[in-house]
């Protein structure tokens, strides 16, 4: 045995001691108690367990619902053509020193942290779009703002980068 298992060994009966010194002279009723809690214990964990389930499935439900393509605009093209619509709102949801760096025209900025604190500024009403630098951000507020509720946004999964590679205007402000 080493030198390090011997020393905790001694500890670990050195704790177990103190552990049964401090329980002599107390009431029975606590050990009575903490013996009728565990049934009360695994109520909760079992009542946890199947709201977890319910919603796996709830997310499973949604997730399997959307239909390919759905929640996004492809191409440069398509997001030029949605963009014709004055109604249309283009959210970058890129962090503010990547927007001030450089953002697609006319679009406003709230980045993806932000997002649930700025609801205000996105409207249900009209056609939302987000973009971000390579998608992921995007992607992320579209699944957000479509478990709240919000049916009419879309990501542009090109996003920026995809914006810059086609040579298209760039703003800076």
């Amino acid at each position: 045995m080493s030198f390090k298992k011997s020393i905790q060994t001694i500890l670990l009966g050195f704790a177990l001691c103190f552990c049964l010194l401090v329980g002599i002279g107390q009431k029975p009723i606590l050990a009575a108690t903490l013996v009728e809690t565990r049934p009360i214990f695994q109520e909760k964990m079992q009542a946890m367990s199947q709201k977890t389930v319910n919603l796996e499935s709830a997310i499973d439900r949604f997730l399997t619902s959307i239909p390919p393509g759905y929640y996004t605009i492809a191409s440069v093209e398509g997001l030029k053509n949605l963009l014709k619509n004055p109604q249309t709102v283009l959210v970058d949801v890129r962090e503010p020193s990547e927007y001030k760096s450089g953002h697609i025209p006319d679009a406003i900025n709230i980045s993806l942290r932000t997002l649930t604190d700025n609801l205000d500024q996105i409207p249900r009403d009209r056609p939302v779009v987000l973009y971000c630098s390579a998608g992921y951000r995007s992607a992320m507020g579209v699944m957000t703002l479509h478990l709240l509720a919000y049916e009419n946004v879309q990501g542009f999964p090109p996003s920026f980068t995809g914006w810059q590679a086609a040579g298209e205007a760039i703003a800076y402000r």
